[in-house]
């Protein structure tokens, strides 16, 4: 039997520091922009903006402690470091969010049965500050759109702040119709669009995040492709016991036993693969076991088929 180990680790391109500051320190002024004005006016769907930007400086502030603690150096007794933060700050965001949502959608309901009026003055003040709120959302989005494409949790602050930008024009629209038409049941209707489409995208955060907890393979690895390919490498004979999963946002990692009758596994031939499945799948950190026959159970009772897809390695 021949033991075989490879590792290699991925690290952020750059430094997302300043753009995280600037995002937190223009969304926070918004956020008291769109609350006072909504307030002082009664407007619902400003108030309902104003609590999910909130909640987007609270995601902003988790995903950059969860950038600063993923640069934190492992320890003998935390061996992958902080990285699972990230995907528990985007657990807890998610859970946050949904609640929220859930009780604005009940006021929301609650005045549009009322039969809330609304003054025709409102629809001016809603436009502006709603499109003060898509100047802001627009300029942090940019802020992280660099990077989105190399590390999920970049990728997440880009998107949901480009949503943003969305859902401030779409209240700037209900406010232009409102001054326009004087529709005072828009407001409460606006602010129960904005809670569909942020429920929509919260759920999909929520469960990709508590899949990722569970040591799920990340979405954006297609684990029959990984198989695969190390099934497909010269000498291997059967891939057993592939496990796939996240240890942070922007770090997978992957284990497998690699069945190699001739044993003619070496340095160079791990090293290609291991920069191979960083490549083609962005798999940072890679631990193959090169035996001439499987000796170990597989995580799956009763599974002896040559594809195993499995989390964290047991």
């Amino acid at each position: 039997m021949s033991l075989q180990h490879e590792s290699s680790h991925h690290h952020a391109p750059a430094s997302y520091d300043t753009a995280f500051a600037v995002g937190i320190g223009l969304n926070l002024l918004f956020v008291g922009v769109e609350a006072f004005y909504g307030w002082r006016i009664n407007s619902l769907a400003l108030l309902a903006d104003a609590g999910h930007n909130l909640s987007d400086v609270a995601g902003l502030v988790l995903a950059w402690g969860g950038a600063l603690a993923g640069r934190l150096r492992a320890s003998s007794r935390r061996t992958y470091g902080w990285k699972r933060a990230t995907i528990l700050a985007a657990f807890a965001n998610a859970l946050l969010l949904l609640t929220a949502m859930g009780g604005l959608a009940w006021e929301a309901i609650g005045r549009l049965l009322s039969a809330h009026e609304v003054a025709r003055e409102q629809g001016m003040t809603i436009v502006l500050v709603a499109g003060l709120g898509i100047v802001i959302n627009t300029a942090t989005a940019l802020l992280f759109m660099r990077g989105r494409q190399l590390d999920l949790n970049i990728r997440g602050a880009f998107l949901h702040m480009a949503a943003d930008a969305l859902v401030s024009a779409g209240v700037m629209v209900g406010g232009v119709l409102t001054l326009w038409m004087g529709w005072g049941w828009l407001d409460p209707v606006v602010s129960l669009a904005i809670a569909g489409v942020i429920l929509l995208g919260t759920w999909g955060m929520f469960k990709q995040s508590l899949h990722l907890l569970f040591d799920g393979v990340p979405d954006s690895v297609d684990p029959h492709a990984v198989h695969d390919y190390l099934a497909g490498l010269p000498g291997v004979s059967r891939v057993h016991d592939l496990h796939i999963w996240a240890t942070g946002t922007a770090h997978i990692a992957l284990t497998a036993h690699l069945v190699m009758p001739k044993d003619c596994a070496d340095d160079t031939f791990l090293r290609d693969v291991t920069q191979q499945l960083q490549d083609r799948f962005q798999i940072n950190h890679v631990t193959m076991q090169v035996v001439k026959a499987p000796f170990t159970e597989s995580c799956a009772p009763g599974d002896a088929s040559a594809t195993q897809f499995h989390g964290h390695a047991h």
